[in-house]
C-alpha cells in the first residue's frame, strides 16, 4: 500500500506547526505538551521527507532517461534508477510502520505481578527464576525494579511477586509477557529423574499517572493485620500489614512494610496499576480480540511459551518461535530476540490489516 504525498505533506506539515508553537509558547503546560508531540512526531516528518525526495528523484531519472537526449547522463540516471527502485519501497516500509496506531500505554512503567501455579514448590521456584529474569532484563535497558510486595516459598522462589518496573518505553517492550509460563525439568526434589512440568502465571499492567484514575476515598476499606507465625528466613518478617479493598470491584491489595504510611502509598499504586488495567481491558475488547489473533491476548489464563530444560530450549506458542537459548534467555539476555520477534509479529499483522482496510 502506497503512501499518497498528500499524506507525507499532512505528517510535514503537522510536524512544523507543531515545532513553530513550541517556539511561541510561555505555559509551561502547553509547553510539555508540545515537547511530546514534536519529539513524537519529528522521526514520522524526517522519515516523510526523506520518502519525498526519494520520490522525486526516481521521477527525475525516469525523466532524462525517457528524454534520452544525453548518453551520459541516461547512463547514471540508469544506474540510479536501481538503487531508488529498492530505496523507495523500503523507505514507505519504515514510514508505515512509524504511522501505526499506537498504544497509548507503550511509554509507561508497569507493575510486574508473577505467580507460583500449578507444580507446587516447583512452581515457586519457577517463579523465582521468571522474576530474576526479568530484572536482569530491565537491568540491561536501564530500567528500576523496585518490589512492592512478595510472598517467598519455603524452598525458595515466590508463590507471588508483584513489583514496579520503571523507565521510558517499559509496557511497549513487556506487555506481550502476559500470560503462562510453563517448565519442563527434573525438580531438585525429585530423586527419579522425572521430568515434572510446572507453570507460573505472569501480568504485565501499566502503571498509570494519577491523571489516569481516579479512586474515591468512599471506594475503599483499609484494614490493618498484624502477621502472624513465628517468622524466619520464609515468611513475612513485618510485624503489620495494610489490606485496601476496593469496594465497587472486589479488587483487594495487600501491603506488608514496616512503614503504615508506606504501606498505603504503595497499596493505592498497586489498586490503580489493577483498576486501570480492568478499564483497559473493558474499554479495549476490539483490540484485545485482534492481538488474540497475532500474539496472543496477553490473558493470564493462557499458556504463551514453554522453557524446556533437557532440551535447553524456550518455545513461544504464539508464534511458533523456537530458540535452544535457555540459559542465555533466563540470564534475561537473550529475551530481546523473543520479545521483538513478538512485537515484529504485531506489527506485521498491523499492516496487513491496514492493507486489506
Amino acid at each position: 500500500m502506497s503512501i499518497q504525498n498528500a499524506k507525507l505533506d499532512q505528517v510535514i506539515d503537522r510536524f512544523d506547526q507543531v515545532e513553530a508553537r513550541l517556539g511561541a509558547a510561555t505555559q509551561s503546560e502547553e509547553i510539555v505538551a508540545l515537547s511530546k508531540e514534536h519529539s513524537e512526531l519529528k522521526t514520522v516528518a524526517d522519515k516523510a521527507r526523506e520518502l519525498k525526495s526519494a520520490r522525486a528523484d526516481l521521477a527525475e531519472a525516469e525523466a532524462i532517461i525517457a528524454e534520452g537526449s544525453d548518453a551520459e547522463m541516461v547512463e547514471l540516471a540508469t544506474e540510479e534508477l536501481q538503487d531508488l527502485k529498492k530505496q523507495v519501497p523500503e523507505l514507505e516500509r519504515e514510514l508505515q510502520l512509524l504511522l501505526l496506531p499506537k498504544d497509548k500505554d507503550d511509554e509507561a512503567s508497569i507493575m510486574l505481578e508473577i505467580r507460583a501455579g500449578t507444580g507446587g514448590d516447583e512452581a515457586a521456584l519457577f517463579a523465582g527464576d521468571l522474576f530474576r529474569m526479568y530484572e536482569r532484563y530491565a537491568s540491561k535497558h536501564g530500567w528500576s525494579v523496585s518490589v512492592v510486595e512478595a510472598s517467598e516459598a519455603e524452598v525458595g522462589g515466590y508463590k507471588e511477586i508483584v513489583a514496579s518496573v520503571s523507565g521510558k518505553g517499559v509496557f511497549g517492550q513487556m506487555k506481550f509477557e502476559s500470560g503462562v509460563h510453563r517448565v519442563q525439568r527434573v525438580p531438585v526434589t525429585e530423586s527419579g529423574g522425572r521430568i515434572h512440568t510446572s507453570a507460573a502465571t505472569v501480568a504485565v499492567l501499566p502503571e498509570p499517572e494519577d491523571v489516569d484514575i481516579e479512586i474515591r476515598d468512599e471506594d475503599i476499606r483499609i484494614d490493618t493485620m498484624r502477621a502472624s507465625g513465628a517468622g524466619g528466613q520464609h515468611v513475612n518478617k513485618t510485624e503489620s500489614a495494610v489490606r485496601m479493598t476496593h469496594l465497587p470491584t472486589g479488587i483487594m491489595v495487600v501491603s506488608s512494610e514496616k512503614s503504615q504510611h508506606q504501606n498505603r502509598a504503595i497499596a493505592m499504586q498497586v489498586l490503580k496499576a489493577r483498576l486501570y488495567e480492568k478499564e483497559r481491558a473493558e474499554k479495549d475488547a476490539a483490540r484485545a480480540a485482534e492481538r488474540k489473533g497475532q500474539v496472543g491476548s496477553g490473558d493470564r489464563s493462557e499458556r504463551i511459551r514453554t522453557y524446556n530444560f533437557p532440551q535447553g530450549r524456550v518455545s513461544d506458542h504464539r508464534i511458533n518461535l523456537t530458540l535452544y537459548k535457555l540459559d542465555e534467555i533466563l540470564a534475561g539476555e537473550g529475551l530481546d530476540e523473543v520479545i521483538e520477534a513478538l512485537l515484529a509479529e504485531d506489527q506485521a499483522a498491523k499492516l496487513a490489516a491496514m492493507e486489506d482496510a
